[in-house]
């Protein structure tokens, strides 16, 4: 650990690790497979990146998300660590140079989909590349059980195959126990092992509102609780209108959403990490993989429809540790509406087959066809064509895919890509002959390093800048360059995609595992009820409620969520505090015991107003929890 903690010091300019962080750290240089249990804003990424420098080879990870593969890698060689992404939107001749560049070049992260470990090409390579860790990020996304299932995931345990004594990292963020057993058995683990660390966050304070009138419940809090916020919302036209309203009654606030293009999301969010922007409204396309410490408030405008969706969103909260407030709004309408999405989510046979008759036909894709294929898919032109619900169709895609028949894309932001593809000396030779194209040749051998043997993301704005000409002629000089020859332009990329795993098939052919889908159905209808019960709890902590369906059963009361506060204040006025405070005193100098056994003996009814009395004691610092995990009287209080 040693050398870890040094590379920690050097790299990112810690001095020690955050909790679990040198424990995964250390079960991983000893090549144990890990599954590590990480709330959001825990320091996941560093669990990996860490071991991946201190062992020679390169560390393959995987994720689902584009964004957070672009941050990461962009991040890394800030800090001068070699890593590269290869991802969906990407040409055939990118991905191979990228496979090149991590088997002969100096790099320690390969940022991969999970879509791509199906590929002849990545297969081609997996043999040769010197592999030293394998990471698998949102690995609930690989549990048929998991709330964001991904059968692209299900290929990771192929992989196993390849690289048998190559050591396993998988990390998420929110399971349950079968989720985890699940996860574990997929990835096929040499032998069990899962390192967890408690789901609560003590500085976040929960609190729900029935409220008809949300925009104005959402100014009264904003005004009361400064600093920077994030407000959720399900539809992308809802996030606009609150924005607006927001900034019409003089609060600073923007919003975001899947469907603006590339360069409106970079701006808006980073206006918002530098606080140029105080609040951002915003569909759940927003956040992933973006570190920002000091949100002070997540405001929930529309119910989730998981705890696990929930607990994921409002956790970006107070990731600095201070007190942070994560509140949700519902109606009675919306309980209602969450019942009846049940059916919509998991649409009869006959609905699927339609809506897979109309997408080809969009696409126009001759049967038999397609297979291994990337289209440009405009999701609201497709169903203002064929007069579609774009709900109802947005579920059939999920279905589609959950069934490996197809996998759509929202959003893929690929900013312009170039390489040049020649020598040095048949480039100057070039730049003679060639006086009108000298000077973007100059530039971007000025501009972008690495150009000759990556494909580097280049900024139109700033070529034009530079070289004060139009974007416009920027980009007709890069295509002028790759006719003759010089250089590989890829041009931005902004457009949702389908991919294709199955060819097209013929219509009446399209059978699905219907009882896997009744499977899912079910679980999905219980997370459902179980995010309906949070919102209608008014006797259990909220903290402790969704740490129990996180099957973390023995916690104390948060003593700061809107049920713990209303309870605090009926037991403050009730005798009965001074009486229970007095009764665990003595119980504790006489001895440590866990909190089940000074539950023991209490009534039901009392056993709350102990369990908010003991959080009291321990904000107090008059008692502590001890190595074994019981209560014990601070021996300075004697």
């Amino acid at each position: 650990m040693a050398l870890a903690e040094e590379i920690l010091k050097r790299y990112w300019g810690f001095k020690s690790f955050r909790p679990l962080q040198g424990e995964v750290i250390g079960n991983i240089l000893q090549g144990k497979d890990t599954l590590a249990l990480m709330p959001t804003g825990g320091g996941k990424s560093l669990c990996f990146q860490v071991p991946a420098l201190c062992k020679e080879g390169i560390c393959i990870v995987i994720t689902p998300l584009i964004s957070l593969m672009k941050d990461q890698v962009e991040h890394l060689k800030e800090k001068h660590i070699p890593a590269l992404a290869i991802h969906s939107g990407m040409s055939g001749r990118e991905v191979e140079k990228a496979f090149k560049n991590a088997l002969y070049g100096n790099f320690k992260l390969l940022y991969l989909s999970p879509e791509r470990l199906r590929t002849s090409l990545f297969l081609d390579y997996i043999g040769d590349l010197h592999v030293n860790l394998i990471t698998v990020d949102e690995a609930h996304c690989i549990s048929q059980w998991g709330y964001d299932f991904r059968p692209a995931y299900l290929q990771i345990g192929e992989l196993r195959e390849h690289l048998p004594e190559v050591p396993l990292l998988a990390i998420t963020a929110t399971a349950t126990k079968i989720v985890r057993a699940d996860i574990q058995e997929k990835l096929k683990f040499r032998k069990k092992n899962v390192l967890i660390k408690s789901f609560f966050r003590e500085n976040l304070s929960y609190t729900v509102f029935s409220e008809q009138a949300k925009l104005n419940k959402t100014i009264d809090i904003l005004h009361k609780v400064s600093g920077s916020s994030i407000i959720f919302c399900k539809s992308r036209r809802r996030t606009r209108e609150i924005a607006s309203y927001l900034h019409q009654s003089g609060l600073q606030a923007d919003f975001y959403h899947a469907g603006l293009d590339a360069g409106d999301r970079n701006q808006r969010q980073e206006a918002w990490i530098a606080n140029e922007t105080r609040i951002m409204v915003c569909t759940n396309a927003f956040g992933m993989g973006i570190d920002k410490p000091d949100v002070r408030t997540v405001i929930h405008y529309d119910v989730p429809d998981s705890p696990e969706a929930y607990y994921q969103e409002a956790g970006r909260a107070g990731r600095d540790g201070k007190r942070s407030y994560c509140v949700l709004l519902y109606n009675q309408h919306e309980l209602k509406a969450l019942e009846e999405n049940i059916e919509t989510n998991y649409p009869p046979l006959e609905k699927i087959r339609e809506i897979y008759r109309a997408i080809v036909s969009y696409l126009q894709i001759p049967a038999g066809s397609g297979e291994g294929m990337y289209y440009d898919f405009d999701l609201n032109d497709f169903t203002k064509t064929f007069h579609l619900n774009i709900i109802l169709v947005t579920h059939i895609l999920k279905v589609l895919e959950q069934e490996e028949i197809l996998t759509f894309t929202d959003s893929v932001l690929l900013s312009s890509r170039i390489c040049f593809t020649v020598p040095k000396n048949e480039l100057y030779r070039f730049e003679k002959e060639n006086p009108a194209l000298d000077n973007m040749v100059k530039c971007l051998l000025r501009t972008y390093e690495g150009i000759f043997n990556n494909y580097i993301n280049v900024s139109e704005k700033q070529v034009s800048h530079m070289l004060k000409i139009n974007e416009k002629i920027v980009v007709q000089q890069w295509h002028e360059l790759q006719r003759y020859g010089i250089l590989d332009f890829q041009p931005a990329k902004d457009k949702p995609q389908i991919y294709f795993m199955q060819e097209r098939r013929v219509v009446d052919d399209l059978n699905l595992h219907m009882h896997r889908i009744h499977a899912r159905k079910k679980t999905y209808e219980d997370r459902v009820h179980a995010m309906i019960s949070y919102v209608e709890n008014d006797k259990i902590c909220r903290s402790k409620l969704l740490l129990t369906y996180f099957d973390e059963s023995e916690s104390l009361p948060c003593g700061i969520c809107d049920v713990c506060i209303r309870k605090r204040q009926q037991l403050k006025s009730s005798q009965q505090k001074q009486v229970i405070y007095e009764e665990i005193k003595e119980r504790l100098t006489e001895g440590a015991q866990s909190v089940n056994e000074l539950l023991a003996g209490y009534s039901s009814l009392k056993k709350e107003s102990v369990l908010l009395i003991l959080r009291e004691m321990l904000d107090e610092e008059e008692i502590r929890i001890n190595k074994v995990q019981k209560m014990e009287w601070r021996a300075e209080n004697h």
